[in-house]
Formats: structure tokens, sequence, C-alpha cells
């Protein structure tokens, strides 16, 4: 009897072991077998309600920019009374940029018409009642240094309105428009830097490959270089000390491989102390507390963003917005000049996230809006890290996006290389990799040799590689996913902007077996037109771009060999292109020929021009034929078998 008893709890055991596995695999099987409903093209992509959130410095008020009816205004919200004041509204143009410049007035930039890297800059009382035009020149620009009133009436602005290839600083009066000279540039100083007081104290020089740091006391005395790098080395200021006299905080990577917080003596231009270093991890950002006159915390970044917190005040803060703001990442925007009130902006992988206003006193977190509620997290895909390595031993690192409820096996693939030079991709919400996604296509993105972030032997790695080993990154990502049996090696398709465009078309010359078709949005074609493109207030940098890109003179047939529009004969699978002609970053006309050389070989082509528009929802338009027409390009390429 005991035996009977023991087998039959034995036979229970095993019945509800194979139970659990047959319910297990019914649900994977109905969740692996489940339809994604296709999300329309333009969900994706719609322009913000409402966007860029500013808190007044006294904290009573906040700002906004509200799209509505079609238009653009720029509005004020008393927090206490809850009224709204609008004190703009634009129909064709956009504001670019605003800000408080006190507690009772903002300046904004009005994108001016037909104008290449020019606004009109205004200011405006928060009431509305008051709006003046501060910057007419029609061939100059102007930008804000330092975005508070000094003695209630000068703002510091620098404007290449005396030469345009340099920025001078100037005291620009708001109250009568008057601009008077306070720092000359000698020809060479790209960019000016200013303590927490508003002083000018800094400026930075480069002659194309090397940057030099000058520094002064106080206004009264000259600048004096301190600190001279290599342009591949990095040192970015973050802020001023104010309890170290002539010290300043900055991310620098100066005799190591990744960046590092440190503080910098500016007499004598050496590294006086290191507040957070680590081997393996690379400082990208990091919050100074002009309140508490302290380092708050470093950014650092491997597959994603982390906080290493030097502040327990700072860390408290944070702790309490995470519990309030559980299983989201949260980044602090805006906040008043006390820190009462915190402009917060949260996202996922799966999110675009929402703005929130947090009240420090109490506690107390207040939903301003969605970056867009038509994207529901439940409906978007994880993006998971993923690293292979290259044919020469390179460790490349990238994100892999899965579709919904498809078995990760033979799936049609997208690989998208991001923009450059520089640059890289990070985790986080990406309308273009959800949108692909959704329509059932394993997207891969890869942070090929070249991309920031890395450190500085990775980065440096991909100068003048353009077309090269760039170009092998990429590819062995997309046999990494043949391998592991996640793509089907006759349906993937590469696609990105910018140089992630020119990476993509030179597949279709250089990798015409591996991929099926090639996508550019936006892409550089040519690296002498793009070498043109770069505006006069650069042409310092140009030096750098040689090094990065190549030099027209010493590396000629190298650039002609990497450039895709002198090799229309060698593109063997059908290509999609798609820009905006008058885009100061691109040549249009190197698209325009290229396409027409493979028209006349009678090559598969798809060539769209989006529309120059000046208004929010003209863009979305513009935008949705776009991704219309790529949709089409890839379902015709890669779906069929």
């Amino acid at each position: 009897m005991p035996n009977r008893v023991v087998y039959f709890c034995d036979m229970m055991v095993v019945v509800k072991k194979y139970l659990w596995l047959l319910l297990v695999g019914i649900f994977f099987a109905c969740n692996t077998g489940k339809k994604v409903a296709l999300i329309p093209v333009n969900d994706f992509f719609k322009t913000q309600d409402r966007a860029i959130y500013r808190l007044s410095p006294d904290g009573k008020y906040l700002s906004y920019l509200k799209l509505q009816d079609k238009q653009q205004s720029l509005v004020v919200e008393d927090l206490e009374t809850h009224q709204e004041t609008k004190l703009s509204k634009l129909e064709e143009r956009n504001i670019s940029y605003y800000c408080w410049v006190s507690n009772d007035e903002l300046i904004y930039y009005k994108d001016k018409d037909g104008g290449r890297f020019q606004t009109d800059l205004y200011i405006v009382s928060r009431d509305g009642k008051e709006e003046r035009l501060l910057n007419a020149n029609e061939k100059s620009k102007i930008r804000v240094l330092e975005d508070q009133l000094i003695d209630d009436k000068y703002l510091l602005v620098t404007s290449n309105k005396r030469d345009s290839t340099v920025f001078d600083v100037y005291r620009l009066n708001v109250r009568n428009g008057n601009m008077n000279v306070v720092a000359k540039n000698p020809g060479n100083f790209t960019n000016w830097l200013t303590d927490n007081n508003g002083k000018l104290r800094m400026a930075i020089s480069s002659d194309g490959v090397d940057e030099s740091f000058w520094y002064r006391e106080n206004e009264t005395k000259p600048f004096k270089k301190i600190i001279t790098n290599n342009f591949k080395t990095t040192l970015f200021p973050v802020a001023f000390s104010e309890s170290k006299p002539n010290t300043i905080y900055a991310i620098s990577n100066v005799n190591r491989d990744k960046s590092a917080l440190v503080e910098i003596n500016c007499l004598t231009g050496k590294e006086a102390n290191v507040l957070f270093a680590n081997d393996t991890l690379n400082v990208v950002e990091a919050q100074y507390s002009k309140q508490r006159r302290k380092m708050d915390f470093v950014v650092y970044e491997t597959w994603k963003k982390e906080k290493h917190y030097l502040d327990e005040e700072a860390k408290a803060l944070f702790e309490k917005l995470d519990k309030l703001l559980p299983k989201t990442e949260l980044r602090i925007i805006h906040r008043d000049r006390k820190e009462k009130r915190f402009v917060v902006r949260t996202f996922t992988d799966r999110s675009p996230g929402s703005y929130y206003l947090y009240f420090v006193d109490n506690n107390y977190l207040k939903k301003l809006s969605d970056l867009n509620s038509s994207i529901k997290e439940e409906e978007m895909c994880e993006m998971k890290p993923i690293s292979y390595m290259s044919p020469d031993g390179f460790k490349i690192n990238g994100y892999l996006t899965l579709p919904l409820h498809i078995e990760p096996k033979n799936l049609p693939v997208v690989v998208m290389p991001h923009n450059g030079p520089g640059q890289r991709n990070v985790w986080g919400y990406n309308a273009d990799v959800q949108f692909l996604a959704n329509r059932g296509y394993a997207v891969l993105q890869v942070n090929y040799r070249g991309s920031t972030g890395y450190g500085k032997e990775f980065y440096a790695a991909g100068f003048k590689e353009w077309g090269l080993k760039i170009q092998q990154d990429v590819d062995a990502g997309a046999q990494w996913l043949i391998d592991k049996k996640i793509a089907d090696p006759k349906r993937i398709a590469i696609y990105g902007n910018g140089f992630g465009g020119f990476i993509a078309i030179n597949s279709a010359i250089t990798s015409p077996t591996l991929y099926r078709c090639a996508g550019s949005s936006s892409g550089v074609l040519n690296l002498f037109s793009y070498l043109k493109t770069i505006p006069p207030f650069l042409t310092s940098n140009l030096q750098m771009f040689y090094e990065i890109v190549g030099n027209p003179d010493k590396d000629s047939e190298y650039m002609r060999q990497a450039s895709p529009v002198f090799h229309a004969d060698k593109v063997k699978i059908p290509v999609f292109i798609t820009q905006n002609p008058k885009d100061p970053r691109i040549n249009g006309n190197d698209a325009v020929q290229f396409v027409k050389e493979l028209k006349k070989l009678n090559l598969s082509v798809t060539y769209l021009e989006k529309e120059d528009n000046k208004s929010p929802v003209n863009r979305e338009e513009a935008r949705q034929k776009s991704y219309t027409a790529l949709e089409v390009f890839l379902q015709d390429n890669l779906k069929k078998r």
C-alpha cells in the first residue's frame, strides 16, 4: 500500500510537470502567433503638442511651446492661478530656442525665412504686452552666451556680424538694442565661457587640430593660454568652482582612454583632483548645482546611462523621484534658481515618455504632457544591447530590437548605422526603430568604430575609414545576425540618415550579396561636397574634419573611392533615397546626379524629395510621406521570398 501511494504521488508530480510544460507551450504558441496591429505611420512621428518646458528663475511661472490649430505659440502659465498667456503665434516660422532672462521677460529665436544658420532674436514680457526685435542684422548670427540679465538690461551674446568666420562677445542692451564689444575674437576662438556669476572668464581656440584653453582671473585681465590638446582628446568644462578659486570642473580624457570628472587649476592648466574615474566607464555628462555650489553627479554610459552621485542631497532627490516614477528613466531638464521646482522628463526603450513638474517642498509630482500620446508601451518592442567582434578584432557594440510575438528566427532585418562623424546610438525610445519593428523587422543599430562614448582609441580608430573598416564593422553585424539564425540571409536591408545613409548606399556598392536593398535619408553621398557645406563660422575646425573624413588634396583617391556618387555603375541592389534639396547639411545635387545615373543604367531606384517646410504640421506631413514610401520600398524588397 505505501508503494502504491508513493507511485501515485510520483505520477501526480509527472502529470503536473507535463501539464505545466503543456500550458507554457500553449502560452508561447499563442503569443508567438498573436497578430500585431499595424500602427499608423504618423502615430510614430507626431510633432509634440507641448514641448520645451522652462521655469522662470523664481519658479512662479512655467513656459512651453504649444502646437494648436496648425500654429505654434509660446505660452506662459502662472503656476498659482493656472492662467495661461499666449506670448506669440507663428504660422510658417518656428521658435528654434527660447529662455527666461528674468522673472518677467523671455527671449526667443524665430527661424528666419530662407536664412541659412540665421535667426531673429526677440524679447517679450511674460504678459505678452511688449515684444521687440533685438537683432535685425540680415547677414549675421547671434547666440546667447549668458541667459540672465545683467543690471536688468544687458545680455552677454556672441555674434559674427564683424566677421562671418568668427564670433565676438557683445553686451546687448535689451532696452534699446545697442551692442557693444566685450571681447574681440583674435581669429581662432571657437567658444567662450562665463563663470557662475555671468563673468566672461574662459575662451577656447582651435587651429583645426589642436584645441587650446585661455583663462583670466577677472574681466580686467587679458586671456592667457593654459592648456593645449589634440582634438582627439576630450576636455569639456562643466562649471567654475565657487569654493576653490581659479578652479573648473571638467570632463577629461587627458592622459587616459576613458573620460573622467576632474578639477583643473586654471592658473597652471594642470589636473588638480579626480572626482570620478574608471578605466572601463566613460563619463559623458556631469551635473553642477548652482544653488548648493557642488557637483551633483556624473553620468557614465555603457549600454545605457547610469549616475554616480557626488552629493547626498542630489542622491536623495533622485531617490524620491525614482519612487514617484518607478520603472522608467528620468532626466531633469530644467529647474528654478533655488532648485525647488524641476521639470522632469521620463522615457524607456518602449515609451517616448512624459513631462512632469516636481515640487521639492511637498514631494509632489504634476504631469504636464506626454511626448506622444499615440504610442502605447505594450505595443512597442524591447531594445536590447548586443556586441560582436569585427574582422580585425574590435569589439563592436549596438542594439537589437526584435518584433513582438514573432519567433526570433529567420527574420527580415533592417540594419541602421547612425549618423556621424562621431555620435552613437543610445538606449531609449527611437521612433524609427519602433516603426520598423512594428512592421515585423528586426532592427540592428551599430556603434561602429569612430562612435563616441567608447573611449579615445575607439573614436580615433574610425578616422578616414569611411567606406573601409567602418563599413566592415557594420557588415559584421549583419553577418552576426545570420550566424545567430536571427536574420534571413536573403532579407536584410540597410538604412540610415546622414552618414548612416552614406554607409547604407555604400553597402549597395561594396556588399550587394549581403544586403537585399539599401536606403538613405538626407544621406551624405560625396565626401568632397560634404566638406564644402561646412559653414564659414566652423572653418577653423576644417583641419579636424580633414583628419576625420579626409583631406581633399592629400586623400582625394580614398575620398573618391569612398563616395557613392562616383560609383552608380557598381550598384547591384534596389536603392531608396529621400532628401530635402535645400538642407544646408548636404549638397542636394549629389543625390539628383546619383539617381539620374542609376536610372540611365536601368537600376532600381526610389527617389523622394521632402518639402522644405517651416511649419511643424507641414513637416509632420512630409515625414509621413517619406516613411510611407520607405515602408513600401522595404515591403517590396524584404517580404517576398
